[in-house]
């Protein structure tokens, strides 16, 4: 990341930038880092073979890399990693129940799931900030040492479905236990879960309801390992 910053401060209109996509199989955590606009945003950690290089003007939007791409386990053999959803929330409608059970009974079919749901606002506080920090802490408690943790918020690095199921197979190669995305409460995620995220993306620009994101979330990891797979579901 050093060569692109000193780029940057050259005043070019154009920076270069090297480093190490979210997407990873082994090695050690670095930061991703997006530069927009004359300053660096970090995105997110991540695990990695190789790097990429590429060109991107200062003030453009900054797409995911490779996010037009197919995906490179389509039709391969990958690990089944088990995974484990934690969504900060409340009791979810009947609806939307029967529509996670559908999505966990398919997904069964190509890897172990689990559906967590953490209580929101457990100490009852009109102060947002005890709030985000109480959620954070019981989304801690659930994650375990040695677990790959993926933290949804609408600031994240954008990814498409073939780079989800890249992630879903890459994951599998790190030796990691399990697979855990986290889905924050109505004032998101505090510093801790976003600290101990090996990569932080998001489902859409927009800001979905905790009870919409798990169902996108589901459906877009059957949809993965469809891809995987090979089948006809993904067009």
């Amino acid at each position: 990341m050093t060569v692109a910053h000193d780029i940057q401060s050259q005043g070019s209109s154009e920076v270069k930038i090297c480093f190490f996509p979210p997407y990873f199989s082994q090695g050690s955590h670095r930061n991703l880092s997006l530069f927009r606009s004359g300053r660096m945003e970090v995105a997110s950690r991540c695990y990695c073979h190789a790097h990429l290089s590429f060109l991107m003007k200062k003030n453009a939007a900054a797409p995911f890399p490779g996010s037009e791409r197919r995906s490179k386990y389509s039709g391969q053999s990958v690990r089944a990693i088990p995974v484990r959803v934690l969504t900060v929330g409340k009791r979810r409608s009947q609806g939307v129940q029967l529509l996670v059970e559908e999505y966990k009974e398919k997904l069964k079919n190509y890897c172990s799931i689990e559906d967590v749901l953490i209580k929101s606002n457990p100490k009852n506080t009109g102060n947002v900030k005890a709030q985000i920090e109480a959620e954070d802490m019981l989304i801690m408690q659930q994650i375990k040492p040695g677990e790959w943790v993926v933290v949804l918020d609408e600031h994240g690095a954008d990814i498409g479905s073939e780079q989800m199921a890249d992630l879903v197979g890459d994951v599998g190669t790190t030796g990691s236990s399990r697979l855990v995305f986290c889905i924050g409460g109505p004032y998101g995620h505090g510093q801790q879960v976003r600290d101990r995220a090996d990569v932080i993306i998001r489902l859409s620009s927009m800001v979905l309801n905790h009870q919409i994101a798990l169902i996108v979330l589901l459906e877009q990891l059957y949809r993965a390992w469809t891809i995987i797979k090979g089948q006809k579901y993904h067009h």
